[in-house]
């Protein structure tokens, strides 16, 4: 028996499984906290974002890919992930390029968290921060970053129109400005 639908049951059923997608669609969101150790030379960085999203930018890249499968929920080698967060978190502080390194990463329920290092000026002035982690794949990608940095404590959504923010940091709790 076939089943014939009018025009405007159509329309219907392909505005109902539409509206059923976006609700069922993921949200593109990373979360990234930078924060400074206070009487050191370190920032501390954490990241958090979808694996499966992750293992896609990854693989649009262009970064060589180790030669196994690692959409079965694996965690990736250091060295690549390094790679990876090199390529698409830029944290410059006094005018310097900061190259991370990775501690540590976690895989629990598709979203895969990394902590990482970075060796910075014992008295950060401006730090830029510039990430591009899935702005090529998502329209609607939305980077939420945190700065906390002596007084400073301020958040940002970075997305693919606007992927930097840079900081002015003064040594007074009432000097800190946004440029």
């Amino acid at each position: 028996m076939l089943l014939y639908l009018s025009l405007s049951q159509g329309k219907m059923l392909i505005t109902l499984a539409f509206s059923i997608w976006v609700a069922l669609h993921p949200v593109h969101v990373t979360m990234t906290s930078i924060d400074y150790i206070s009487g050191t030379d370190s920032l501390k960085v954490f990241i958090r974002m979808y694996y499966d999203d992750f293992l896609l930018d990854y693989s649009l890249s262009g970064l060589p890919f180790a030669e196994r499968d690692y959409s079965d929920n694996d965690t990736l080698p250091a060295g690549l992930l390094n790679n990876y967060l090199d390529e698409k978190v830029s944290i410059i502080v006094n005018n310097k390029q900061l190259k991370g390194k990775l501690l540590n990463q976690t895989l629990e329920n598709n979203e895969i968290s990394m902590n990482l290092i970075y060796r910075t000026e014992k008295k950060p002035r401006t730090i830029t921060v510039r990430n591009l982690i899935l702005t090529g794949l998502y329209s609607d990608q939305a980077n939420m970053t945190i700065v906390r940095i002596n007084d400073l404590e301020e958040g940002v959504m970075l997305t693919p129109a606007k992927t930097e923010q840079t900081y002015s940091l003064g040594r007074s709790k009432g000097a800190t400005k946004k440029i």
